[in-house]
Parts: structure tokens; sequence; C-alpha cells
């Protein structure tokens, strides 16, 4: 008689099934809060035995993210304890007037969802072309005296990029103290003769996750994809401009429509206090004292403002989405919204489908062409699940449309660096500025209007004329975006 090892040795492919039972079994535990990931990914160990489970932990699974940033997650509730001073600002707002009991409700839900900071007597400037917001970005670190903090995704090595290493250079070598935080997922090809030159004359630099792990770790599916800037002198910049030539219109997808706020004031404050979190997470270099850093706070202005962090690190639901699905929730009359990736999950499509279905003018504005392999079809699926009920989508024709903004009624609004799907709301780390400014958002408005100059209107009839290969690439678009 055979022993049991014997039999199972000649019987490989009934192993390989009864591994890859086990595997998703253990799946299965992994991924209690996501039945539809769990399905999808299902589907694909059982094309792929064995070798999708790989894959899955590489590249899918979210389990680890509880545990890995739990002490990340604990840092910034310290740091939402040492922002008091809101309370203060919102009751001042709220006690204004009728108009200011509605912005106070509002921010009450944003604080109450994870936004953290908000602080009245803002000064803010909007910016929607890159070569003005670096023009001004490399102007205040120019003037810089005590410190400048940068944390960006991505810093190209090209001209801006090598600019921006020499102008820090230079402001070391001054005695300015200069911190760099950058994605080593983004930075892959970064300028490092730069870089080493900052080093080496006593800059501060540190990688969100390291590349030497980063191959091979499930981390680089958590991306550092913030967009911040502290200046001394109470000065921080948001929003959605990496660092670039293809962020001044110098790249294969020509002029680029992005947008960014540059804040003084109070604000400051907050910004500040979401660098230090990150910096101290990613390097040995730890940043205690942070009074010392807080710059001139006084009013400059009277924009309102919070700031909306989201990501792996947050202690309970991502406050990017509570945030997106107030912001539809609050529109009364008009809903604008700039994204270059269109791929809301369920709950924020039907906060979005139903402002239109409320009678909101909600229009969208999004590419005419791709920047990542299937983002182009996913684009246009969700479209026309949300032109069905009424939304109005746009396909812009002047270059690239890498905004991330939302803007209600010229009232509240959002700029930075979320994009409206689910690596940004499930996955990355990102940072958007909360705005409460009649004045800032009524110019986002009349820029969203300017660009619609610039764009085609989609429609359903268009969407139902795709041919088979187009309707094949949307079903993998779509397959694939439930698995990211």
């Amino acid at each position: 008689m055979h022993s049991l090892l014997d039999l199972l040795l000649g019987y490989p492919l009934v192993i390989a099934f009864v591994v890859n039972i086990v595997l998703m079994i253990v799946m299965l535990f992994m991924e209690k809060q996501d039945p539809k990931s769990f399905l999808l990914w299902i589907i694909v160990m059982i094309f792929l035995p064995v070798i999708g489970f790989l894959l899955y932990l590489f590249i899918g699974q979210t389990f680890y993210m509880r545990r890995v940033f739990r002490i990340k997650g604990a840092s910034d509730e310290d740091l939402r304890e040492a922002l008091e001073l809101e309370t203060d600002a919102i009751e001042r707002i709220r006690n204004s007037g009728p108009e200011g009991k509605e912005i106070a409700e509002f921010a009450d839900y944003i604080r109450n969802s994870g936004g953290i900071g908000f602080t009245s007597g803002n000064r803010m400037e909007l910016f929607t072309d890159g070569n003005e917001k670096f023009a001004r970005l490399f102007e205040d670190i120019r003037n810089a005296k005590s410190y400048v903090f940068l944390e960006y995704y991505i810093i190209r090595n090209d001209r801006l990029g090598n600019e921006l290493m020499d102008l820090l250079t230079q402001k070391v070598e001054e005695g300015v103290e200069v911190r760099l935080l950058t994605d080593a997922f983004g930075n892959g090809k970064g300028p490092k003769e730069g870089i080493k030159k900052f080093k080496a004359a006593g800059g501060k630099f540190a990688l969100f996750h390291k590349t030497i792990t980063l191959l091979l770790s499930p981390k680089k599916n958590n991306r550092n994809h913030r967009k911040i800037a502290i200046i001394d002198g109470g000065t921080s910049y948001v929003g959605g401009f990496n660092i670039g030539d293809e962020y001044l219109g110098k790249g294969k997808l020509g002029h680029w429509r992005d947008t960014a706020v540059r804040i003084e004031g109070p604000a400051h404050l907050v910004c500040m206090f979401r660098f230090i979190a990150d910096w101290n997470y990613c390097s040995l270099d730890q940043i205690k004292e942070y009074w010392k850093y807080l710059g001139d706070l006084d009013a400059k202005g009277n924009d309102c403002m919070q700031l909306i962090s989201g990501g792996p690190d947050v202690p309970s639901d991502n406050p990017v989405q509570f945030q997106y699905e107030g912001i539809a929730h609050y529109a009364k009359e008009r809903l604008y919204i700039h994204t270059p990736y269109l791929a809301p999950n369920d709950a924020m499509n039907e906060f979005i489908r139903t402002a239109a279905l409320r009678g909101v003018d909600v229009r969208i504005i999004i590419p005419d062409k791709p920047d990542h392999p299937f983002v182009y079809w996913n684009n246009m699926s969700c479209a026309n699940r949300l032109m069905r009920h009424g939304v109005r989508v746009y396909l812009y024709n002047n270059g690239f449309i890498h905004s991330k903004a939302l803007v209600a009624d010229g009232k509240v609004g959002s700029v930075g660096s979320a994009n409206m799907d689910d690596r940004s709301l499930r996955l990355n780390f990102e940072t958007n500025a909360m705005i409460y400014s009649e004045g800032i958002c009524s110019k986002m408005e009349e820029e969203f209007l300017k660009d619609l100059e610039d764009c085609t209107e989609y429609s359903c009839e268009e969407y139902s004329k795709k041919g088979l290969f187009n309707t094949f690439k949307v079903v993998v678009s779509s397959f694939f975006r439930g698995l990211a």
C-alpha cells in the first residue's frame, strides 16, 4: 500500500488544488472588511493557482496596514489634541450669522470625520498653472530665513527638479534648516546627484519607505502622494503639483492643468503638524520641539481652512472620502469637480448622482487622454454611470487635467492630492485643503468655467458607440480597478 506522501506526490494537481483552497481560506480571514476585493482575488487565484496568492500578498492585501501604520496613527492623534484652537475658531464662525452657522456645522462634520485644524484668519492664493505656482514657491524658499520643509510624491531628474535641489542646497549653505521628504516609489527616477549634493551640504533627506525593501514589500501599495511645502514666516502650500518639467506643461502630455493653494496665517500650524507626523515616521532624526517652528500665526486675511489627510494610518474610515461626500451633500445649486481619475466607489458614486437627482448642476472635467494604462477606460465607464443620472462630464482637450478639486456653490471647496479612486481613498497617504472662502471658491468656479471652453462634453450615446475591443478594455480596466 502506498503511503499518503507517495499518493500526494503522484497527484501534483491535487496538491496544488488543496494548497490553493487553503490559501483562499487564509485570504478570507485576512480581508474581512472588503468582500468585493476578496471575490476579485478569488478569481485571480482560480486562474493562477498559488501564484495568484503571491500576487495578492505583494500588491493586493491590506490587512497589514492596520498594524504597520498603527504607531503613525497614534502620533496623528496626539497632534489632534494639540489643535484645541480649532474649537474656538469654529465657535467664532458659528456666532457670526446664518451663513457662518452653516459653515460651522459643515466644519464640525469634517472634524468629526477626521479632519483637523479648522482655522480662520488665513490669506489664500489659488494657482492653476505650474509656472506661476513654482515661481512663487521658489521665491518663498529664497526668502526663507529659518526653515524649509518639503513633502512631495515625485521630484523629477529634469530642469525644474534640479533647480529645486540647487536652491535647497544653497539655503542649507546659508544656514537654513531644510528637510526634504519624498516617496521612494514616486522618486525612483529622481535627481540622485542633486540629492547627494544636498545631503553633503547638510540638508536632511528622508524617503517614505526604503528603496532597498520596497520591491519586496507590500508597502509599495501605500504611497505618500502628498504635496506640501512649509516655509518659515507662516507660509504653506497644498495641492496637486509634483516637482518636474511636465508640471510646467513641458512633458509629452502638453499643457498641464492642476490646482494648488498658497496659505498664510494660522493654518500654517496645521500644515506643519502634518509634515512633522510624516517626517518622524520616516526619519530617525526626529522633530520634537515643534513649537519653535510655529512662525507668524497672526491673522492675515478672512479665509477659513481645515486640513484633511487620509491613509492607512487613520484610526477609522478615510476622512477624504467623508470630505468629498460632504461637499456633494452640501451643494444646493452647483457642484464642479476636476479629477484625472474618475473611479468613485459605490458610496461616493451615490452621493454624486444623488446631488444631480436633487437638481444640483453637477459637472465633472476629466482627461481626454490617459497617463496610466486602463485609467482612460475606467474614466469612461464611470462617467457613463454618472451621466445616466444627470451628471454632465467633459473631456479636457487642452493637454492634461491633473487637478484634484471640488467646489460647491462657490462657498466650500477642496484642493489637494487625492484623486477620486480607490488608490487615493484607501491605499495612499493624501492631504487636501478644505476651503471655506467665497473669494477662493468663487475663483475656483471661474477657473472651472474657463476650462470648459477647452472641453468636449461626453455623452452616454457616445459611450455606447464603442466597439467590441473597447468594450473588452472597459471590462479589463474595471477588473484591475477592483484589485488596486
